[in-house]
């Protein structure tokens, strides 16, 4: 990660170092902080919460009418640049909340995926405002790369409901309740890919949930496979479908191996097919691992 801070290391950066760690510290508004959010992203709302809101919101509607729309209701929110570098909040406005440590993996995976010619496309299987897989493309871009292809996979609508009948491992699991926070639509994530100048054809979208999106997804082969699903179900779906197109050499990384329901599946899932890689820290919440052998 770049250190913006020390002359001399900026001076023996490539144009390609500082063009990606100034990404990084955008997309995670790692730059400027973030000390106010919409009211709306309150993530646990009561009864008598919701009702506030309801009274405030309308109260908020008349005000912006007759302010024409230059005034809206917040919230205080504590940004810690420790926070960010982790990706230990939910951001109200960053476009990942992923963190700089886990975008630095990304980067060393894809380089390393480079220079050793690893064949493949790249794909993120859960992207909410599209951070991570807009980096993948950026990577690319700055390595002059036109021959991979960087997948997002999303329902684009939050998280599924548990289903007991197929992954009873997922009950009481409460990640579709924050589907206000975590829905990001599909159009606002390629709005997101156009800010940064990096939606084109070497981009692609598949929408709708894993278990009926993965299995047929036109993918022949893949160099990186990074899951950002939460879920048992939604971890396990991704390995099953994508991991046997995994080249070897090629990168699995987990983003929320530190809840219970996604380090189960992947343990689960290397159990069956007898996967020995060892797998290495990240930080605090994510780990990865390369794949050595078919």
């Amino acid at each position: 990660m770049a250190d913006f801070k020390n002359n001399t290391a900026v001076d023996s950066y490539t144009n390609k170092d500082l063009y990606l760690n100034l990404l990084k510290h955008t997309l995670t508004y790692y730059l400027w902080g973030e000390t106010f959010a919409p009211l709306e992203q309150m993530l646990h709302k009561t009864f008598a919460l919701k009702l506030a809101y309801a009274v405030l919101k309308a109260a908020d509607i008349v005000f912006r009418v007759a302010t024409n729309g230059h005034i809206g209701l917040a919230r205080r929110f504590r940004f810690t640049p420790e926070n960010r570098l982790e990706g230990k909040d939910w951001p109200p406005l960053a476009d990942t909340m992923i963190g700089l440590k886990r975008l630095d993996n990304i980067q060393f995976c894809i380089e390393d995926i480079l220079r050793n010619k690893v064949p493949g496309d790249l794909i993120e299987t859960g992207v909410w405002r599209g951070g991570a897989v807009i980096f993948m493309r950026a990577v690319l871009k700055a390595y002059g790369v036109s021959d991979r292809v960087v997948w997002a996979a999303d329902s684009f609508e939050g998280l599924p409901p548990p289903s007991d009948s197929d992954y009873p491992q997922d009950a009481g699991d409460p990640h579709h309740t924050f589907t206000d926070y975590l829905g990001v639509s599909l159009q606002q994530v390629q709005r997101n890919f156009r800010r940064y100048d990096l939606l084109d054809d070497q981009v692609k979208f598949l929408k709708g949930w894993f278990k009926d999106t993965l299995p047929n997804a036109p993918i022949e082969q893949l160099s990186l496979l990074r899951m950002d699903g939460d879920m048992y179900g939604s971890t396990m779906d991704a390995l099953v479908n994508l991991y046997p197109k995994l080249s070897v050499g090629g990168y699995v990384i987990v983003d929320d191996y530190h809840i219970e329901g996604c380090r189960q599946a992947v343990h689960d899932f290397r159990d069956q097919q007898g996967i020995t890689d060892d797998i290495q820290k990240i930080d605090w919440a994510a780990v990865y691992w390369q794949r050595t052998k078919k």
